[in-house]
């Protein structure tokens, strides 16, 4: 049994999820900190003693023996076929694997990645061994490189070669089985792209850059990918003597547009795509304003040993920035379709030199991490039917208040899965191709308080991208940070609170880019808002009750900022459950069953106070990682 669970500890710690967290951002080490630099570092952050043991935890863990599986039985036995609404959402439900279950598959969005699990552990599997055959005949596919007086860049170069050349012509037939004739609509935006980081004059690339990708985001969804039956629609005459030419025209377009691939869609996902095109063109622009001289010889860097920020921040060689490898960067197979997201500079520096993160033992503990996971969303989805129940627009006062609360929380829950198991099983692709990009969810859903630090551990990928291409560049929050590789940002006003309300705004126009990149709506939109609104508390608590004051007394500062993060949990889950799960309308009803009786009320006074429980075990998890030198931020 010791032993199951010392497994069960490497599956689920921090350096099998991604090495970034264990180790420094300054080091391109993979090993964990010594036992000497944690204490070092935990010393310097202030950690407090350990409160694992102490009787207030105690009674903490009796709430968590009773509530959590309390928790699951309440939302299981609202969706059992007793319910009286059950009528109304079973069609929904699909036969399932396990016996006697049925399965709620009713969210097409995850859906798509469920049912196609069979197809995508096929290419997860051929991909890199078709890129090994390719390899192993090294005298058919030589290459020459430049002459180096350090064998290991001469080394790099030709590795650098030899997979971008296979990226290229592998992206080139991944796109066209998947987008059939589409392939061509996505080439020819990706060479509009191309063309302007290359012959627009250099101060105005970033401004057309944004402006052509940001056009091609809103032409794309109100186009509909530009299907030829509609362009012929439009152009074409509607009557006369061409009447029987016209028909012609049509079948002919419509026959076109029935070669539309494995998934006809393109345009659902190039979402994705338009963040590496972007990344592209500023990486290539941000590298002019290094001098020639190399900066890794320069700095006197092992250039097969950089760190994750360094890798980011050291642009790529000139000759890098080619069609070809343009090409090969953005249609990167197993990065391609939902990320994670790679800047350029990234994707160049491990093509030449692999990262020593990549390694089997932890892309194998990865892999089984990822099948727990997946098995937990199954039984999800066998169990609890929250996304069904929501999608039939039930009458929610059917429901206790417990009912209703667990329906919301396990819909987030359900939320949050469906998005990490596709990026997850991507970077693992990535990861047995010899590819490490970032991990993209950090923490559990349920192991949040702070939405500042929800939003830096959620889609972390995007995260890093919109700091580096737009929150830094628009000035930050206040701090005048220079970007990664990129200009210097804006000078700051002196004032903290001028400095706070630049970072407000430049939150809310980052969470308004991001509301329109997921989907141009009003929900989303009303999401973004919702989430720049819901920060300002955490902002002003900081400002009113600084850390620094209350050194004197941890305990009850502890205490203080449980409440506050009380608060900050039901704004994450309400901005959540508007712009991803029930809308405003939806939400409203919710609410009006849960706080629309005295027993709802002082259910949801209890559900405050089991938070606040949740909240210290959530604060002491980040002390225990200071403990072992480990600082997330999140």
């Amino acid at each position: 049994m010791p032993s199951l669970f010392a497994w069960l500890r490497r599956v689920y710690s921090l350096d099998t999820l991604d090495t970034r967290f264990t180790s420094s951002a300054t080091l391109a080490h993979d090993t964990r900190p010594s036992s000497k630099d944690a204490r070092a570092n935990a010393i310097a952050q202030g950690a407090p003693p350990s409160l694992w043991r102490t009787p207030e935890f105690f009674i903490y863990y009796l709430f968590f023996i009773t509530l959590v599986p309390l928790m699951f039985k309440t939302v299981i036995d609202a969706s059992k076929e007793s319910n009286p609404i059950y009528p109304k959402y079973s069609d929904l439900l699909s036969p399932g694997w396990i016996p006697g279950r049925l399965v709620d598959n009713s969210d097409a969005q995850y859906a798509s990645f469920r049912d196609n699990i069979p197809p995508l552990l096929l290419l997860l599997i051929i991909h890199p061994l078709v890129r090994r055959v390719y390899q192993s005949y090294p005298n058919r596919w030589k290459v020459e490189t430049k002459p180096s007086s350090y064998s290991v860049v001469g080394v790099g170069e030709a590795q650098l070669e030899q997979r971008m050349r296979f990226d290229f012509w592998f992206g080139l037939v991944f796109i066209t089985v998947l987008h059939g004739v589409s392939a061509l609509k996505v080439l020819s935006i990706l060479y509009i792209n191309f063309r302007i980081g290359k012959d627009v004059p250099r101060s105005y690339v970033p401004a057309v850059t944004w402006t052509f990708n940001l056009f091609i985001l809103f032409a794309n969804e109100l186009c509909g990918g530009y299907p030829l039956e509609r362009i012929v629609t439009l152009f074409a005459p509607a009557s006369g003597t061409s009447g029987e030419s016209t028909s012609m025209l049509f079948q002919f377009a419509q026959t076109i547009d029935s070669l539309g691939g494995l998934m006809p869609r393109w345009e659902v996902l190039f979402k994705v795509t338009v963040l590496r095109l972007i990344s592209f063109n500023m990486d290539n622009y941000w590298s002019a304003d290094y001098s020639a001289a190399s900066p890794i010889e320069k700095k006197q860097l092992d250039p097969a040993s950089l760190s994750d920020r360094e890798r980011v921040k050291i642009p790529a060689e000139p000759a890098s920035f080619t069609l070809r490898n343009y090409i090969a960067y953005i249609l990167y197979s197993p990065l391609y379709l939902a990320g994670p997201i790679l800047t350029f500079n990234d994707y160049v520096s491990q093509q030449r030199y692999k990262p020593a993160s990549v390694t089997r033992s932890r892309t194998a503990l990865y892999g089984i991490r990822f099948g727990l996971t997946l098995l937990c969303m199954e039984l999800i989805l066998h169990y609890i039917y929250a996304v069904a129940i929501s999608k039939s627009n039930p009458d929610w006062s059917v429901f206790t208040p417990g009912q209703l609360s667990m329906l919301a929380f396990f819909n987030l829950h359900i939320i949050w899965l469906k998005l990490l198991i596709p990026w997850r099983f991507f970077r693992l692709w990535a990861l047995v191709d010899g590819i490490d990009p970032p991990e993209n969810m950090v923490r559990c859903m349920s192991n949040n308080y702070s939405a500042f630090a929800f939003w830096r551990g959620w889609h972390r990928s995007y995260n890093r991208w919109i700091v580096r291409y737009i929150y830094i560049p628009l000035g930050g929050g206040g701090g005048g940070r220079r970007p990664a590789g990129g200009p210097k940002a804006a000078t700051p006003p002196k004032s903290n609170f001028m400095n706070k309300f630049l970072q407000i705004r430049n939150f809310l126009m980052v969470f308004t880019f991001v509301a329109l990149w997921h989907d141009i709506n009003l929900r989303l939109l009303m999401w973004g808002w919702l989430v720049t609104l819901f920060v300002l508390p955490e902002v002003l608590g900081g400002m009113l009750f600084p850390a620094h004051r209350w050194r004197s007394r941890p305990t009850a500062y502890r205490v203080l900022c449980g409440i506050g993060s009380v608060g900050n949990v039901l704004m994450m889950m309400i901005a959540n459950l508007v712009g991803f799960a029930l809308g405003l309308d939806g939400l409203k009803d919710l609410l009006a069953g849960l706080t629309g009786s005295y027993s709802g009320l002082a259910y949801m006074v209890s559900c405050c106070v089991v938070l606040f429980v949740g909240v210290q075990v959530m604060f002491e998890v980040r002390e225990d990682e200071l403990r072992a030198g480990i600082n997330l931020k999140c």
